[in-house]
C-alpha cells in the first residue's frame, strides 16, 4: 500500500485536475454559471447532486478536464465524502477549486487501501494524489490512515498467517518503533498467573501457545492508561462449536487486540503524555483432549471463580484475566476493545460499536468525539440487575448464562466485575469488519471506535 502521506501533498502551485464541490442547495446557481460544454456534459453523464455522485467536465484542451462532485453539505465536509473520488478517478493530481479538504483527507487516503496479499500481482492504476494548501494537516491524517490500514490488514489476513507469534512481532515492531518495553508470558507460564488465558488457549496446537503481550511506554510520573484487547486469534467455539457459518469469519476474533494496538501506536506516535499500558490476551480456541470444557469451574486471576456455561463465551474469560492485570497498577482509565458478542451486531448492525462505560461524561466525551470524526458508536447500559442472569449455583458467576436476554450487556456487566470500582473504563464491542463497502471504507477488516477514542485521549491528554 501506498504511504498514505504520499497522497496528500502541499499545494505549492504543481499541476492538477480542479474538483468543484456542490450540494443540493447549490448545485443549481453553479450550473447556470458554467459553459455550454460543461452543461452538455453533465446531461449526457446523467449527474446529479446526489451523495457522492461525480462527473467529469471538459477543458479547452483534452488535458484540461475538471470534476465535479456531489457533497451532502460544502459547508461541512465530512471524512468520507471524497473517498469514492479517490478510488475510480484517473491516477494524477487534484485539488478542490475552492476551499480545502480538512477532514475528507482521510477519507482520501483510506480510500486506497488496497489487501492484496494473496492476489497475484498485476499492474494497478497509480496513486491519486489531493493537493491542500493545509500542509500541517497531512501528518495526523496519515497517522490515522496507518492506524486504520494496521487493523484492517491484521484482521484481514487468515490465522494461519495472524497467529499468536504473528500478532506477537507485530507488537514488537510497534514497540521497537517507539522504544517501548515488551513482555510476553507464554503457554504454561500462564498457568499460575493468568489461568483463564491459559484455559482458554491450551487446546490449540504448540505452534498457537496462549500469550501475554505486555508493552510500557511513557512517563512513570505522567496519568497512567491502559489499552486492552481481545486477541482470539480463531474461534471454533472449543466443544460448544459453532456452526460452519458462524465459524467462516472467525479470523477477525483479535480484531479487538488490532484495535489496541492500533490505538497504541497512535498514542506514542502522537507522543501523548502518559503511562501507556497495553494488554493483549491472545489465544486460539481450538478443540482437543485437552480443551476446557462446559461445566468445568476455571479461578481467574482476581480469585473469582467462573463456572463455565458455553465454551464459544471464551473472550470474556481471556480479558477478565487482562484487565485484573491492567488494575493492578491502578490507571485511572481502562479502555478495551473486543469483537466480543453477536447481540451487539443485531441490535446495532454493524456500522456501529457498542460503547459500555462505567461514567456518563467519558461515555458523552466519546460518543460527541464519534460524531467529529466521523466514527460514531451508540451507547448501550450497565444495567446492574441483569447481574443475575450470569449467576452460577457452584461458582461465583457464569461466563454465559441460561438467558439469551441481553448478551451485549451481560457481557459488559461479566467484564467489570475485573475493573476496581474507583477506575474509569470503557468498553467497545465492536465487529471490527465490514460486511459491504462503502466509500473509503472497503469491505473486510476495519477499525471502528479507534479514531474515536484517540480524539478522547487527545482532548484529555494533548498538549
Amino acid at each position: 500500500m501506498t504511504d498514505p502521506a504520499d497522497l496528500v501533498r502541499p499545494d505549492t502551485g504543481q499541476a492538477a485536475h480542479l474538483i468543484h464541490l456542490v450540494d443540493a442547495r447549490s448545485h443549481d446557481d453553479w450550473l447556470n454559471a458554467q459553459p455550454d460544454r460543461h452543461r452538455a456534459a453533465l446531461l449526457a453523464q446523467g449527474f446529479k447532486a446526489s451523495a457522492f455522485a461525480h462527473a467529469i467536465l471538459p477543458g479547452e484542451q483534452p488535458e484540461d478536464w475538471a470534476v465535479v462532485a456531489a457533497v451532502a453539505d460544502t459547508d461541512a465536509l465530512s471524512s468520507w465524502c471524497l473517498a469514492k473520488l479517490a478510488d475510480v478517478l484517473p491516477e494524477g493530481s487534484y485539488k478542490l477549486a475552492s476551499g480545502e479538504p480538512g477532514p475528507a483527507i482521510l477519507g482520501w487516503m483510506t480510500a486506497q487501501y488496497r489487501f492484496d496479499r494473496y492476489k497475484e500481482k498485476k499492474a494497478g492504476k497509480g496513486a491519486r494524489v489531493l493537493l491542500t494548501a493545509q500542509p500541517g494537516a497531512i501528518d495526523g491524517a496519515a497517522a490515522q490512515a496507518r492506524a486504520t490500514a494496521l487493523v484492517r490488514d491484521m484482521v484481514n489476513v487468515p490465522t494461519a498467517d495472524m497467529g499468536p507469534d504473528q500478532i506477537e512481532a507485530q507488537a514488537q515492531v510497534v514497540a521497537n518503533r517507539h522504544g517501548a518495553a515488551m513482555s510476553v508470558i507464554r503457554g504454561d507460564a500462564l498457568e499460575a498467573g493468568f489461568p483463564m488465558i491459559h484455559a482458554v488457549g491450551r487446546a490449540a496446537d504448540r505452534s498457537c501457545q496462549p500469550r501475554l503481550i505486555e508493552l510500557i511506554w511513557g512517563r512513570e510520573d505522567a496519568p497512567r492508561i491502559a489499552v486492552v484487547g481481545k486477541g482470539v486469534t480463531f474461534d471454533t467455539g472449543g466443544l460448544d462449536i459453532k456452526p460452519s457459518s458462524a465459524m467462516r469469519l472467525m479470523k477477525k476474533d483479535m480484531g479487538g487486540a488490532a484495535h489496541a494496538l492500533a490505538l497504541a501506536d497512535l498514542i506514542m506516535n502522537a507522543n501523548l503524555p502518559v503511562r501507556l499500558h497495553l494488554l493483549l490476551p491472545i489465544a486460539e480456541n481450538a478443540i482437543s483432549g485437552n480443551a476446557f470444557r462446559p461445566g468445568d469451574v476455571l479461578r481467574s486471576r482476581k480469585g473469582l471463580t467462573v463456572e463455565i456455561g458455553n465454551t464459544d463465551a471464551e473472550g470474556r474469560l481471556i480479558l477478565g484475566d487482562a484487565l485484573t492485570r491492567a488494575g493492578e497498577d491502578e490507571p485511572e482509565l481502562i479502555i478495551d476493545f473486543a469483537t466480543l458478542t453477536g447481540a451487539a451486531r443485531v441490535a446495532l448492525g454493524p456500522d456501529l460499536p457498542a460503547l459500555f462505560a462505567n461514567d456518563d461524561a467519558l461515555a458523552a466525551e466519546l460518543a460527541a468525539c464519534g460524531t467529529r470524526v466521523d466514527d460514531p458508536m451508540w451507547r448501550l447500559p450497565l444495567w446492574e440487575p441483569y447481574n443475575d442472569l450470569f449467576k452460577s449455583d457452584i461458582a461465583d458467576l457464569n461466563n454465559a448464562g441460561e438467558s439469551g436476554y441481553a448478551g451485549a450487556t451481560t457481557a459488559a456487566l461479566f467484564l467489570q466485575r475485573f475493573i476496581p470500582d474507583k477506575t474509569l473504563w470503557a468498553h467497545f464491542d465492536t465487529f471490527a469488519w465490514r460486511p459491504t463497502a462503502k466509500p473509503g471504507r472497503p469491505k473486510g477488516g476495519d477499525a471502528l471506535g479507534l479514531r474515536a477514542t484517540f480524539a478522547m485521549l487527545q482532548g484529555r491528554y494533548g498538549r
